[in-house]
């Protein structure tokens, strides 16, 4: 398929799902639901769609994985139609700023900023990408300052994400200007300091203080994924399901004995546990 047919199969489809999103909107003949949304009535929809599209990636199902994806594009066509309608931007303006953000934000693929000069074979590892981006972003912050009003590295990190992906990126901000422990040893260390804390936390009655301490040993655990190249939500979700499999084997050996989970003494239970565990890794060898 030739660049020339790929854009406009793409151009094409896109161009289709806009004129029916403003059909849907269309304040006579449009859908009432469609026409009652606005910016922020779409966030939770938004959000839905984005944690549908990663566990249909986890199931690994192409089908389900396309079909969740076009929900998820459905979102962006979505936004842009109102805001077109309010004045404010369009889906053109929308491709147009992310195109010109990844030109500017590779270099090392298009060396004078436009995709006529892709091409040329780059050298950098993915770690150089990385670590380039970042210092490419903290640039663009400091060229947008206005005035006299400072300018940090943790400008623009949403206080909207989920609180582990946020500690993440806090941390790869700072990590970027050189704020960072340098070997993984230092960051089990601190692991071992804040555990300390929230033991000492513990022994007193201020909830204030335990949750204090619980939360840096939630941060520093989340700066420990980041040193391993671990992603820490990933690792969570993956320790959820095996908390979720393992437990209903507890249940059911609980239900083979005559018996319930809630009815059966807490040794028994550990005793299940563990077989559950032992059954699990005999099994993923």
């Amino acid at each position: 398929m030739t660049e020339h047919s790929l854009y406009s199969r793409h151009a094409e489809s896109v161009a289709k799902l806009a004129h029916l999103m403003a059909c849907l909107r269309d304040p006579v003949h449009g859908c009432a639901w469609d026409r009652k949304q606005t910016l922020a009535s779409l966030t939770r929809h938004t959000l839905e769609e984005v944690y549908e599209v990663v566990d249909a990636v986890e199931q690994g199902n192409p089908d389900k994985i396309c079909d969740e994806l076009g929900d998820l594009l459905l979102q962006v066509v979505f936004y842009a139609r109102i805001a077109e309608e309010d004045g404010q931007f369009s889906l053109d303006d929308v491709a147009t700023a992310i195109i010109d953000k990844l030109l500017h934000r590779h270099p090392h693929i298009f060396p004078d900023g436009s995709l006529d000069s892709f091409g040329q074979p780059s050298a950098l590892s993915a770690d150089d990408v990385e670590r380039n981006w970042e210092l490419i972003k903290n640039a663009e912050r400091e060229a947008a300052a206005h005035g006299s009003n400072p300018v940090s590295v943790l400008d623009d990190v949403a206080g909207a994400l989920p609180a582990l992906e946020r500690a993440g990126k806090l941390q790869k901000r700072a990590a970027s200007v050189g704020f960072d422990w340098q070997h993984t040893s230092q960051v089990l260390a601190c692991l071992q300091e804040e555990i300390a804390e929230l033991q000492e936390a513990l022994s007193s009655a201020d909830t204030q203080a335990q949750e204090h301490e619980l939360g840096d040993v939630l941060f520093t655990c989340v700066n420990l994924a980041r040193h391993l190249h671990t992603n820490p939500e990933t690792a969570l979700r993956r320790a959820n399901q095996r908390f979720e499999r393992r437990f209903r084997d507890v249940e059911n050996r609980a239900r083979l004995a005559g018996g319930n989970v809630s009815g059966t003494d807490a040794e028994t239970l550990d005793k299940y546990w563990q077989a559950a565990k032992k059954f699990e890794n005999q099994n993923n060898q």
